[in-house]
C-alpha cells in the first residue's frame, strides 16, 4: 500500500510524459489522475490505520554504501508521515482534476500533467524519507519540478524570469540545508533520522568549530537546517520567490502554496524536533523569523491588486504563523495549521482560477466587480475559503472540548494561543495579532472588489463570463468541505487534549516544553484577542470597499467586539475597542481607501513595491554579480583569451607561415641546406649540454 501511494505518481508522470502522444492527450490527462486519486485515498487509509501506531520504516532498496556512510531508500510511517500523505495527495489529486478543465485549452497537456505528478511524487519523496539524503533528494526533485511548472508557459519572458528567481533563492537556502547535513554526519557518523534524533542531546553539550569560531553543535546544526527551512518556505529574507511563482498556471500556484513545496519547510522543522528541542537559541530565532513573516506578507497584501498574488501574500503570512509555533514549541500546532491550512489555501486559489477563467485570464482585481450573479457558484466557494482563512468562529463557545469555527479558527488561534502561551505578551503575539487583522481586511478586500458592486471589466468580457464547468467546480466542493469542518473534526487530535495518543512520538517534546498543555490555559482575552482582529480588519473592509454597506452592519462590528470581550471579563478593553471600532467603521466613507492611497503615497508606494526587497536585492547582489561576470567576460574571456589566441592567430602564426612558405621553393638544395642546418643545430645541442 505504502509503495502504491509512492510511486502511483511517478507512475502517472511516466506515462503522461514518455506515452502523451501515442495514448493522447485525454488519456495523458485521466491516467495521472486516476493515480493521484487512488494515493490519496490509500494515504487516507494509512491515516487512520496508522495514528495508533508507534511508527515503522519500511525498507524499499539499498541505496549507498560508501565508507561509514550507509543510506538505504526507505518509508518512515509514522503519524506525521501520515498527516503529510494526506496533505499531499489530497491536494494534488484534487488539482489534477480542476486541470483537466482549466488546461483544456493549453496544447502541452501531457507534459503539464507530467510535472504536476512529478511534483507529487518527489514531494512523497520527502515526507516518507527515513534520512536526511533521501529527504534532499525529494527537497531537491521538488524543487526542480517547481522551475518546470512556474516556468510552464516558456514562451513569456516573465514565466522564465520567475522560474530562475526560484531557483537562485532556493540555493541560498538550500546551500544552508545542505551543510546541516555535512555536519551532522561529521559530527556523528550519519545521517539516518533515528541516529541524529538519538545523539542530540550529546550534541548538546559538543563544540564545533565554524567559521573560525566554537559554537554550540546543536545550535549550529538546527540552524542551518532552518535556513534550508526558510529557503523552501519562503521565509523573511528568503521569500522573494513566492509571489513570481504566480507565473505559471493557477493549478500550479495552489499546488505549490497550499500542500506541497512551501510546507517541507515546515515539515523539516518539526521532523527534526528531537534535535530542535535541544537547540533553544534557534527556536527563538525560528519565532521571531516567523512573527515578521507573518506581518511583513501580510502589509503587503493589503495593496496588491492581482488577485493570486494576494493570495500568494497570505501564504507567506500563514507560513510564518507555523513556523512561530514550531519556534515556541507548539510544533502539534504548526502541524494543525499546516493540515487545515491545505485546505483553505487550496480553495481560495483553485476559486481565483476560476475566476480568471470566468474573465478570459484577467487577474487584476481593478477590472472586476459586480461577478457574484455571474458565477454564483464560485462566489460561494470563495466565500467559504475567505471566511475559513480570516477565522470565522464562535468565541468561548466549545462542543465537548472543540471549538466551534471554521478550520481557520480553530488552527490559528491555536498557533496564537500557543505563541502566548511560549513568551507572554511578545514580539510574535504582537505580530500574529496584526496579521490576522490585515489578513480579514486584505482577503474582504478581494471579496468586495470581485464580486460586489458594479463591474468595472471591459464589456464584451463581463457579457461573456460564465460559470467553471463541473470538472473545475467539483474540486472546489471537495476542499470547501474540508475548510469548514476539518479544524472541527482533528482538533482533539492535533492540539487538544489528546495530542499525545494522535503523535505517539512523532513529534518530540522535551521535559520542560509544556506549551500545548499551557496554551489550553491562557486568559480568556488571549483567546477572543484573534476573534477582535478579526472583526476589526473585516470591519475596516467593509466600510472601504463595500459600498453598499448599511450603518447597522457597521455598527455591528463594533457592539459585536464589545459583547465577546465583554463575556472575557474585559469590560474596558471592550468598550474601548468596539467604540473606536463602531465609530471608525460609521464614518469611514466609500472609496476612503483611494484617499488614504494618495495621502499616504510614500506608504502606499512602499507596501506596493514589496518593501522595496527585490531593489534592495538587485543592488546589493544581482548587479555585483553582473558587473564580475562581464569584467571576467568582457575584460578576461573577451580582452586577455581571446585577444591573445586572436593575436596568435592573425599576427604571430600568418608571420611564420608566410617564412616557411617562402622557405618552401620547391628546390632540392633548399631542403638539402635545411637538413644540414638542423643536424648541425643538433650536434651542437648534444656538445653543449653533455649528451
Amino acid at each position: 500500500m505504502l509503495q502504491t501511494i509512492l510511486f502511483a505518481p511517478l507512475l502517472g508522470a511516466l506515462i503522461a510524459g514518455l506515452f502523451g502522444r501515442s495514448i493522447g492527450e485525454r488519456m495523458a490527462m485521466i491516467i495521472p489522475t486516476a493515480l493521484l486519486f487512488l494515493a490519496a485515498f490509500l494515504s487516507w487509509i494509512v491515516f487512520f490505520t496508522y495514528t495508533s501506531h508507534d511508527g515503522d520504516v519500511v525498507p524499499l532498496m539499498r541505496w549507498i554504501d560508501s565508507g561509514t556512510m550507509s543510506v538505504d531508500w526507505s518509508i518512515r510511517v509514522d503519524t506525521l508521515t501520515c498527516v503529510m500523505l494526506v496533505v499531499v495527495t489530497t491536494v494534488s489529486s484534487v488539482v489534477h482534476l480542476y486541470s483537466m478543465g482549466y488546461m483544456e485549452e493549453d496544447p502541452a497537456k501531457a507534459r503539464f500533467f507530467s510535472y504536476l505528478s512529478l511534483f507529487t511524487f518527489a514531494m512523497l519523496m520527502l515526507v516518507t524519507s527515513d534520512n536526511l539524503l533521501q529527504m534532499f533528494f525529494g527537497w531537491e526533485g521538488v524543487g526542480v519540478a517547481s522551475y518546470l511548472l512556474i516556468g510552464f508557459w516558456h514562451h513569456k519572458q516573465s514565466a522564465n524570469a520567475a522560474a530562475m528567481k526560484a531557483f537562485i533563492v532556493n540555493r541560498v537556502g538550500d546551500f544552508g540545508f545542505a551543510l546541516g547535513i555535512f555536519g551532522l554526519f561529521f559530527m556523528i557518523d550519519s545521517i539516518a533520522f533515528d541516529d541524529v534524533f538519538n545523539a542530540a542531546p550529546a550534541l548538546a553539550e559538543t563544540t564545533i568549530h565554524f567559521i573560525g569560531m566554537e559554537m554550540n553543535a546543536a545550535e549550529l546544526l538546527a540552524f542551518l537546517l532552518f535556513v534550508g527551512a526558510m529557503g523552501k518556505s519562503a521565509q523573511f529574507l528568503l521569500h522573494t520567490w513566492l509571489p513570481d511563482a504566480m507565473e505559471g498556471p493557477t493549478p500550479v500556484s495552489a499546488l505549490i502554496h497550499a500542500a506541497t513545496m512551501v510546507t517541507a519547510g515546515v515539515f523539516l522543522v518539526c521532523r527534526m524536533s528531537p534535535l530542535m528541542e535541544f537547540a533553544p537559541q534557534t527556536l527563538m530565532i525560528i519565532t521571531y523569523v516567523g512573527a515578521t513573516t507573518a506581518f511583513f506578507a501580510a502589509t503587503i497584501g493589503l495593496v496588491q491588486n492581482d488577485i493570486k498574488r494576494v493570495i500568494a501574500y497570505s501564504t507567506c503570512s500563514q507560513l510564518g504563523y507555523m513556523f512561530v509555533a514550531a519556534g515556541v514549541g507548539a510544533y502539534e500546532a504548526a502541524m494543525f495549521h499546516l493540515f487545515t491550512h491545505a485546505f483553505f489555501k487550496a480553495l481560495l486559489f483553485l476559486g481565483a482560477g476560476s475566476v480568471i477563467h470566468a474573465m478570459h485570464h484577467e487577474q487584476d482585481m481593478r477590472h472586476y466587480g459586480g461577478l457574484k450573479d455571474k458565477i454564483p457558484k464560485t462566489f460561494w466557494m470563495m466565500m467559504i475559503g475567505t471566511l475559513a482563512i480570516t477565522g470565522l468562529g464562535v468565541p468561548l463557545l466549545y462542543i465537548g472540548e472543540i471549538p466551534l469555527g471554521f478550520a481557520g479558527y480553530q488552527s490559528k488561534d491555536a498557533v496564537i494561543e500557543s505563541a502566548f502561551a511560549g513568551g507572554g505578551f511578545s514580539y510574535a503575539f504582537v505580530m500574529l495579532i496584526l496579521a490576522a487583522a490585515m489578513t480579514a481586511f486584505y482577503s474582504w478586500r478581494l471579496i468586495f472588489m470581485t464580486f460586489f458592486g458594479e463591474t468595472r471589466a471591459d464589456a464584451d468580457t463581463y457579457d461573456h463570463a460564465h460559470e467553471s464547468p463541473n470538472v473545475m467546480m467539483i474540486p472546489l466542493y471537495i476542499l470547501a468541505a474540508g475548510a469548514v469542518i476539518a479544524g472541527m473534526a482533528f482538533y482533539g487530535g492535533f492540539f487538544g487534549h489528546h495530542e499525545d495518543h494522535f503523535w505517539h512520538g512523532a513529534i518530540f517534546s522535551g521535559a520542560e516544553n509544556t506549551v500545548v498543555h499551557d496554551a489550553h490555559n491562557v486568559a480568556k482575552w488571549v483567546k477572543v484577542a484573534p476573534f477582535i482582529a478579526m472583526l476589526i480588519g473585516t470591519g475596516l473592509a467593509v466600510s472601504m470597499y463595500y459600498k453598499s454597506a448599511k450603518l447597522w452592519m457597521k455598527l455591528g462590528f463594533g457592539v459585536l467586539a464589545f459583547i465577546v470581550l465583554a463575556f472575557a471579563k474585559q469590560w474596558e478593553a471592550g468598550l474601548a475597542i468596539g467604540a473606536a471600532l463602531a465609530f471608525f467603521c460609521y464614518v469611514v466613507p466609500f472609496g476612503m481607501n483611494e484617499t488614504l492611497a494618495r495621502q499616504q503615497q510614500p506608504l502606499y508606494q512602499f507596501l506596493l513595491n514589496k518593501w522595496y526587497f527585490d531593489e534592495i536585492y538587485d543592488f546589493i547582489f544581482v548587479r555585483p554579480a553582473m558587473w564580475i561576470g562581464n569584467f571576467f567576460w568582457k575584460r578576461g574571456d573577451g580582452n586577455v583569451i581571446d585577444g591573445f589566441l586572436n593575436g596568435l592567430a592573425m599576427g604571430v602564426v600568418p608571420f611564420f607561415t608566410g617564412m616557411l612558405g617562402r622557405a618552401q621553393s620547391g628546390f632540392v638544395f633548399h631542403y638539402a641546406f635545411a637538413m644540414i642546418m638542423g643536424v648541425a643545430a643538433l650536434v651542437t645541442w648534444y656538445a653543449v649540454v653533455g649528451g
